[in-house]
């Protein structure tokens, strides 16, 4: 069911190991940052609801997506791909293409990791602005602001440079401010504790 946070939500579709953590984390601070709300399928933990349909309650919550599909690597292990970034990424363009209303005004940002890359492995997305972070927490910042500055029109969003040197402080502080929430550093790489500190610590940040 749509909140009425709809237009403030931006769904997060991405890789979540340890390798690819860096990126993640920069990219919801920033989101935070630009004045949006960071969602995912990390933030539900009840185990008594399918996963898709967690997926899909997430992302009618959503005007704004941002899907990267820059994980293409075998696993280890089983020696195929994993295509949950995909999958997720049709759900979001399926709800924009047969929702109603609210659901057709999303927005998404798809990015990868090098240019053209994507056209090797879905190509049926080949035509669509397509950006590159290369990998790097940074630019991810970047890519992130950019987008939400350009898709809604908020005047009120940072530069990119700002949101990056923010997100340096905002690193430094992280010890103070889990001892100041009680809690211990590790325990705000859960999503939402992380999104929550994010937040507690841009509310005592002065604005320009």
């Amino acid at each position: 069911m749509q909140s009425t946070h709809y237009h403030d939500n931006v769904f997060i579709n991405c890789p979540f190991d340890l390798a690819y953590k860096p990126l993640f984390d920069a990219m919801v601070f920033a989101v935070h940052d630009c004045g949006f709300v960071a969602r995912c399928a990390l933030e539900e933990g009840d185990a008594s609801q399918v996963r898709i349909d967690k997926i899909y309650n997430i992302i009618e919550d959503c005007r704004y997506g941002i899907h990267d599909i820059s994980r293409t690597e075998l696993d280890e292990t089983s020696r195929l791909p994993r295509f949950n970034m995909p999958l997720e990424l049709g759900i979001f363009l399926g709800a924009k293409r047969f929702g109603v209303e609210e659901q057709e005004r999303k927005q998404c940002l798809v990015m990868d990791k090098e240019q053209y890359r994507y056209q090797k492995f879905i190509s049926d997305i080949a035509g669509q602005d397509i950006s590159v972070h290369s990998d790097s927490p940074e630019e991810v910042v970047k890519v992130v602001q950019y987008w939400l500055f350009t898709a809604s029109k908020r005047l009120t969003i940072p530069g990119g440079g700002t949101i990056w040197q923010r997100y340096q402080d905002f690193l430094s502080d992280l010890p103070q401010l889990a001892r100041r929430l009680q809690r211990d550093v590790a325990d705000l790489e859960h999503f939402n504790a992380y999104t929550f500190a994010v937040a507690e610590w841009l509310s005592l940040q002065p604005r320009s």
